[in-house]
Formats: structure tokens, C-alpha cells, sequence
């Protein structure tokens, strides 16, 4: 469970924007976003496909980057 402790002197805003931030790294809020309808089978097959097509672009692009 992710979890921020408030330090001295520091605001709720900014203890709740560290926890926002926090939980968005460990990816929860798309975890969360992804259970709210029902995906396909035939969808998320389509949609891990165009994932690891951007993957393989941007990893082709990290080791031959244009001159």
C-alpha cells in the first residue's frame, strides 16, 4: 500500500500532491481506470499489440537515433 508520511512544517496540499504523484508511479490510478468497463479479449489483444509496436519504435529509435 503506498503511503506518504507528512513532514514538519508541510502543508496537506503538498503531502496529498506527493501521495497523487506517489501513486501514480506505482500506476494504481490506470490499474484503477482499466477496471472500470469491461475490455474485450479481441480489444486488449489490439491494444497490448499497438503497445509493443510503440515500444519496438521507441527502442529502434533509442539505438539508431536520426542523424
Amino acid at each position: 500500500m503506498t503511503g506518504v508520511v507528512i513532514r514538519s512544517n508541510e502543508s496537506f496540499e503538498k503531502a496529498l500532491r506527493r501521495f497523487t504523484k506517489t501513486c501514480e508511479k506505482t500506476g494504481i490510478i490506470s490499474d484503477v481506470k482499466k477496471g472500470q468497463y469491461y475490455e474485450k479479449p479481441c480489444e486488449a489483444r489490439k491494444r497490448q499489440e499497438n503497445q509493443a509496436r510503440r515500444k519496438a519504435i521507441k527502442e529502434n529509435q533509442f539505438i539508431n537515433p536520426a542523424r
